[in-house]
C-alpha cells in the first residue's frame, strides 16, 4: 500500500511542483513537507486540508482506500458514449451503469463521470430539441428547416469526435475532467 507521503509526492510532482512551491502555496513550513513526503510524520487535520487545496485535491483522493488505477476502465468508459449510434439514450445509459458500478473503486473515475455523464445529458437535450426544431419546420414547410438539421448533425459528429479524442487523451495519461461543464445536473 502507498503511503500518504508517497501519494503527496506524486500528485505533487505531476502539478509540477517543488517541495518549495508547495509549501508556500499551503502556507506550511518546508520541513513539515519534507518529512510527510519522507513518510517521518503523517499530516492530519488542518495540514492535510492546507496540503490538499494547494495540490487541489480532494481529502479522499490523498486517501484512495481499496481504489486501483485503471486506465483502460476509463479509455473504455469514455468510448462507452459511441453506443448512441446503436441505441438510443445509449450515451447516458451505459456510461452511468459503468460508473455506478465501479466510481468507488477506480481511481479518477468519479470525476470524470461525472462531468461525462452531464455533457451527455445536455447533450441529449440539445440533440432531441433540434431534431424535434428539424420536423417542425419541414411539416410546416419553412425556408429555413435545414438549419436546425445541420446543427444536429455538427452535434453528433461533436459526440462522436470528443470521446475519442478524451481516450487518446487518457491512454496518454491525462485523467482530469476532460468535458465542458455546461450544465452541472449530477454533482
Amino acid at each position: 500500500m502507498v503511503e500518504i507521503g508517497e501519494k503527496i509526492r506524486e500528485i505533487r510532482k505531476k502539478k509540477g511542483l517543488s517541495q518549495e512551491a508547495l509549501a508556500e502555496l499551503a502556507k506550511l513550513n518546508l520541513r513539515t513537507i519534507q518529512r510527510i513526503e519522507n513518510n517521518e510524520s503523517e499530516p492530519r487535520g488542518q495540514t492535510l486540508n492546507l496540503i490538499c487545496e494547494a495540490l487541489a485535491v480532494k481529502t479522499e483522493d490523498i486517501f484512495d482506500e481499496g481504489k486501483q488505477r485503471d486506465k483502460n476502465y476509463l479509455i473504455v468508459f469514455h468510448l462507452s458514449v459511441l453506443t448512441f449510434l446503436v441505441i438510443p439514450i445509449g450515451n447516458v445509459i451505459i456510461p452511468l451503469i459503468m460508473w455506478m458500478n465501479k466510481k468507488d473503486k477506480v481511481i479518477g473515475l468519479r470525476e470524470v463521470g461525472v462531468s461525462l455523464l452531464n455533457f451527455q445529458l445536455v447533450w441529449s437535450v440539445f440533440s432531441f430539441v433540434f431534431v424535434l426544431l428539424y420536423a417542425f419546420l419541414k411539416i410546416m414547410h419553412y425556408t429555413y428547416y435545414a438549419i436546425p438539421f445541420y446543427l444536429c448533425v455538427g452535434l453528433y459528429l461533436l459526440n462522436i469526435l470528443l470521446p475519442v479524442f478524451f481516450a487518446v487523451k487518457t491512454s496518454k495519461g491525462k485523467t482530469g475532467n476532460l468535458y465542458p461543464s455546461i450544465i452541472k445536473l449530477i454533482r
